[in-house]
Order: structure tokens, then sequence, then C-alpha cells
């Protein structure tokens, strides 16, 4: 049976590989490997797109967005591929990091607006990003993904089950997790030091950039990567960009744009900094959401993810899983009914229920997935017109240790009547004019930042403590 699978997957591999079509590099106008047309590769990042936003969430900000697409849109417009339509996004994270998909598809988080110092270093970097997308180097990377997969069989693809069981956007996170190789990203800093320099933007600032990145801390286990982690650096990357910015002032006829820092810190002046309570916070082992107006218990020593989709808990043993979501349908009941037939569960039991006097439903169950057969307990709860979704799982074995941790968890969801949790807010990025002179740590100590903040403002603001800063310019604090 095994030597007829792999013998199925070879011959598909055979058929991909025939189907083949050398593609045109726009930038080299050389032919180039890649399994993709030009309509498939629109039509992935499609697909991805709406995946990325319910995970990630936008950022509600209408102008901040708007002025980010017009950056985005002047760019595209100087490129190769000037006719591909292409879309901006801001998503409401606060990981540092931007990153683009196939088919003209760009994000920016507000986390790296709120480290940018300047409009040369967001154009900069949407230059970059924009170089991916005209490279086609993420249809490539896609790619070879794709022959990897044809080589490996099916054992690191998750199923379909566990993929309806979790609810993990699969294709839109695969693409965000691509990493591109060295030649590609020395070709997209080319590019986009061309396209900000043909726009009038010092590309120098962009190469300032990359010091901020290099000093920034990783993500923290969140789920989105940070910048160098899906732009692996190659080496003396702000010396070539640098280098690359003279070069191209110098080819083509360069007009200065006329910019002055602190039109761009005012466009960024309020940002969210840091991760938003009000989208869900973890204090004293309970997660509170202060927008939705629940809360549940957290087990001690278990890692919480939370996203806009879904809240992810996780054993230290990583071994069992809790995950809390949205359901879909009428009632507890109806819900229950369509997670079942999705996942093809096996019901073990269930019953009607109530969970502090709101309508719920429980069903433990078994899923067979590719690997293993998981054990399931869920809950299915109504509070006004939403139903929410736990569901604990682990393996079959396992199930007895941790079913107990997953119902205190499911019956412990409540409406959130905690006066401090729901007035919550976040911290937000604030521009002030320095009114006395001093390097940066003084300054910053005269606003009353707290000492454990000081290095996070410096790199904030693009600096060191020890940096001069004159009266009458324009830093960021945090409050």
């Amino acid at each position: 049976m095994y030597r007829r699978s792999l013998a199925l997957l070879l011959l598909a591999g055979v058929a991909v590989l025939a189907s083949i079509s050398c593609t045109k590099d726009y930038v080299t106008g050389k032919s180039t490997f890649n399994l993709m047309s030009e309509s498939s590769e629109v039509a992935l990042g499609k697909e991805a797109d709406p995946q990325i936003v319910a995970e990630y969430g936008l950022y509600d900000d209408a102008n901040l967005t708007a002025y980010v697409d017009g950056i985005g849109q002047s760019i595209a417009r100087v490129s190769q591929r000037p006719n591909l339509q292409y879309t901006f996004r801001v998503v409401d994270s606060p990981i540092v990091n931007a990153f683009a998909l196939p088919g003209g598809y760009v994000y920016f988080t507000r986390g790296i607006l709120a480290h940018f110092n300047s409009e040369a270093e967001l154009a900069g970097v949407m230059g970059h990003e924009i170089g991916h997308i005209v490279a086609r180097h993420g249809a490539e990377q896609q790619s070879k993904a794709q022959l990897a997969q044809l080589g490996l069989g099916l054992g690191n693809i998750l199923s379909e089950d566990f993929r309806r069981i979790s609810g993990v956007a699969e294709l839109g996170l695969s693409l965000i997790f691509l990493k591109f190789s060295r030649s590609q990203e020395s070709e997209s800093d080319l590019l986009g030091v061309e396209y900000s320099t043909r726009l009038g933007y010092d590309a120098r600032e962009m190469a300032g950039f990359f010091r901020t990145i290099a000093r920034l801390s990783d993500d923290g286990g969140g789920r989105m990567p940070v910048f160098l982690s899906t732009h692996p650096d190659p080496g003396q990357r702000e010396v070539r960009v640098a280098q690359l910015a003279a070069e191209w002032q110098a080819k083509i006829p360069f007009t200065p744009k006329t910019l002055d820092r602190k039109d761009y810190l005012r466009m960024i002046d309020g940002i969210v900094y840091g991760d938003d309570p009000r989208q869900g916070f973890v204090e004293n082992n309970v997660f509170y959401h202060p927008e939705l107006r629940f809360q549940f218990p957290v087990p001690a020593k278990w890692a919480l993810m939370n996203s806009p989709s879904v809240v992810q808990m996780m054993n230290a043993e990583k071994n069992a899983m809790i995950e809390f979501s949205l359901g879909r349908g009428d009632s507890p009941r109806a819900a229950a009914g369509s997670f079942v037939q999705n996942a093809q569960a096996q019901v073990i039991r269930e019953q009607a229920t109530r969970v502090h006097g709101m309508p719920a439903h429980e069903v433990e169950s078994q899923v067979q997935t590719q690997n293993n057969v998981l054990h399931l307990l869920s809950y299915f709860i109504q509070k006004g017109d939403a139903i929410y979704v736990f569901h604990g799982y682990t393996t079959n074995a396992l199930y007895p240790t941790y079913a107990a941790t997953f119902k205190s968890v499911m019956v412990g969801f409540d409406e959130l009547r905690n006066q401090a949790a729901l007035q919550k807010q976040p911290l937000r990025v604030r521009i002030e004019r320095v009114e006395k002179a001093g390097d940066l740590a003084t300054v910053l100590r005269g606003y009353r930042m707290e000492e454990k903040m000081l290095n996070a403002l410096a790199i904030l603001n693009g600096m060191t403590l020890q940096d001069q800063v004159k009266r009458g310019d324009y830093i960021k604090v945090v409050r």
C-alpha cells in the first residue's frame, strides 16, 4: 500500500513538473522556475488574504490605512509590474513585521509602523515588499514548497480533520512563514532602493531601519514571525543598502522629497503599542476580553496565544491543547451538530447543559487525524446572539489526565463584570516636543517614563540612550 501511494505521488509530481512553463522574470527579463501561472498567483493571494485578516484583524485607523495605501500605490506605479492590482493593509499586531503575499497583497503591522521614524523608512520597506511581488519570490518559494511536499509524501501535511478542529487558516499562515533566500532578499533590497529613490526618498534611511530591527528581541512566542524571521539577514545588509542608495541617486535624476520627520510621527501619534488588552489579556490565570465582555480561567503554567479568530492554550509538555473561538449555528446544539458533521467526529456522549446560566451543549468525541485519534471535550455556549466554542483535545491515552482541566476551563466561562478589567486600556505611542535638551535617557525620564521601558523606547525612536536630543525635537513616548 505504501509503495502504491508513493508511486501515485511521484506520478503526480511528474504531471506537475510537465505542466511547468517557463515564466518571465519582470526584473531581469530572464526565464525563471515557477509552478504558478500569474492568474494562479493572483488567485492564491486572493484566497489567503481573508485568512490573514481573520487571523490578525485589521487595525482600526482609516487615516493611517489610507496613508500606507497611498505610499504603496505610488511605489507600485514605478515598479516593473504597475498593472497588477495591489492591496495594502495594516494588521492589528504588535509584532514588528511587514510581508507580501503572491498576487499583490502587502501587509504592515501596527508594530512596524510604530517603529518607523520617517516616511522614507516606510517607503524603503514598502519598496522591498513590492519587490518580492514584482520578482515573484513568494510564488517561487511556494512552488518549491509544493515540490518538497511531493518528495516527502503526506506525513508533514496537516489533515483536513485537524484543520477543521483547530480553526487554523493554514494557507494564509503558511505563506507568511515562507522564508526568502538570500539572493531573493538582496534582489528585493535593490528594488526597494530603486523604487523609493525614483520617488525622491533617501533610501539610506531604509538601511538605518535595519539597525532598529536588529536591536529588537524575538516575538516572545507570538503567532506571527518578526521581520528577521522571514527576511533572513544576508550580512552587511545595512552597508550594502546604503551603497545602493548612493548608486541610484547618481544613476537617475534625483530630486529629494521635502520631508519632515514630525509629519510621519504625527501620523502614528496614538497608535497602539504592544498587546491591546481590549482584545483580550491574561491576569492572575484568568483570560479577560473587555470588548466582548467575557472571561474564563487559564490553567496554571499553560501558554496562551490570542488572535482575533482563536485563543489557544497549550500545556508545557505540548501534548494537550484547548482552543476557544466563535461557533456557527442558531443554538449550542446546532453548533455542536455542525462540528460533529464537519469533523466527522465519533460522539461518545453529549448532553444539553448550562454554564453560569447560559444555554450550552457538551460533547465528548473522538476524531481520526492522519497520525492520531484525538480525544476531545467540547462545549458550545450561547452568550447573547453569539455561540462560543471550546475544544480541549489530546491523544486517547492522555485524555483521562486532562479531562478535568478541560472541563474546569469550559465551565468557568462567564460574563465579565470586573470593572477594572472592563476599563483596561492599551498603551499608545505619544509624540512629544522636547522642551529641554539632553541625552535621550534624561529626556525620557523627564516625561516620567519607567526605567524598565527606556531601552525599548530608545529602539522605538531609532536612537541610543546616549544620543543627544535638541530642544524642539520630537520624540516618541508610551503612555
